[in-house]
């Protein structure tokens, strides 16, 4: 007598079925994770900037607010595409390997200069939605993300730890405030989009009101626009805003880590292919940059 092949109870699941629920369980966790690791937010801000925001992958495991560390973009990616951001700056830097243990937020300017009242209004989103250590917001930009960065800095100076100014150069009819924040100002000598006397300008400014103790500068001999966005890639980059705080007694700028021109140099060797198209959209050649007009 030939017996029928038995059949799983009903609710049984067999182990073929069991290891494919596994799969899509673990396939669904690992969306959820990504999801919240780094969301694009539109609207968000009624009548803000559009941003992405990125986490630490612990972040919901720590239990503990976090730093905040703010992009700001040049003027190649302003639009109202959001993926153009992350073209190059700090989320490339980040999707390509650096660790950055920081709540990193990056808007995108749809065109003009950058708007210190719309980051501020981003920021303040972020710290009602998200545990912030506010005593360690930091801001860094290139280009136009440069003045945005100088001209944020310099109008919320309490609420900024440090900020990082890359080819650019400050709209403020009174940069002095600058003063209270640890500062560092990058230049190439050779950039023909965004003259080094822009960041001149601010320097000089700020010496002359005795407003520069807190003040780091370096002119990067040779170096073009382009090549400034090299610190983006960087761990010394974030270990220098990161080790500010405003609760820091004086606010001393930190001095000690050190960027180099070899530094800048090395920052694309572990890229491989990426390095040639971050090359290639930082090409601005004999292109001008639109200067912001002073606010």
């Amino acid at each position: 007598m030939r017996t029928q092949p038995s059949r799983p109870a009903p609710g049984h699941l067999s182990p073929a079925r069991l290891l494919l629920a596994f799969a899509f369980a673990l396939t669904a966790l690992c969306c959820r994770a990504q999801a919240e690791w780094q969301q694009a937010k539109y609207g968000a801000v009624p009548g803000g900037y559009n941003f992405w925001i990125t986490l630490p992958q612990d972040y919901l495991a720590s239990g503990h607010p976090l730093p905040v560390v703010i992009f700001l973009h040049g003027q190649s990616l302003c639009g109202n595409d959001l993926n153009r951001v992350k073209r190059y700056g700090t989320l490339d830097a980040i999707a390509m390997g650096r660790t950055v243990e920081a709540i990193v937020l990056a808007p995108q300017n749809p065109g003009g200069a950058w708007s210190p009242k719309k980051i501020n209004d981003m920021l303040e989103w972020t710290k009602r939605h998200y545990k912030v250590d506010t005593t360690r917001v930091s801001v860094l930009g290139m280009s136009l993300g440069g003045y945005g960065t100088l001209d944020f800095a310099g109008t919320y100076p309490q609420k900024v730890a440090a900020a990082m100014a890359l080819c650019g150069g400050s709209t403020l009819k009174n940069p002095e405030r600058l003063g209270e924040v640890p500062l560092w100002i990058m230049h190439g000598t050779a950039d023909r989009a965004v003259s080094i006397n822009e960041s001149k300008k601010v320097v000089a400014r700020m010496q002359a009101a005795d407003a520069d103790k807190r003040l780091r500068y370096d002119w990067l001999q040779g170096a073009s626009h382009g090549a400034l966005a090299r610190a983006f890639y960087l761990s010394q980059t974030y270990d220098w805003l990161l080790s500010h705080s405003t609760a820091d007694p004086g606010r001393p700028v930190n001095r000690i880590i050190p960027i180099t021109q070899a530094d800048m140099q090395q920052a694309y060797t572990t890229l491989g292919k990426r390095a040639q198209q971050i090359l290639s959209e930082l090409d601005y050649g004999d292109y001008l940059i639109e200067i912001p007009a002073s606010q």
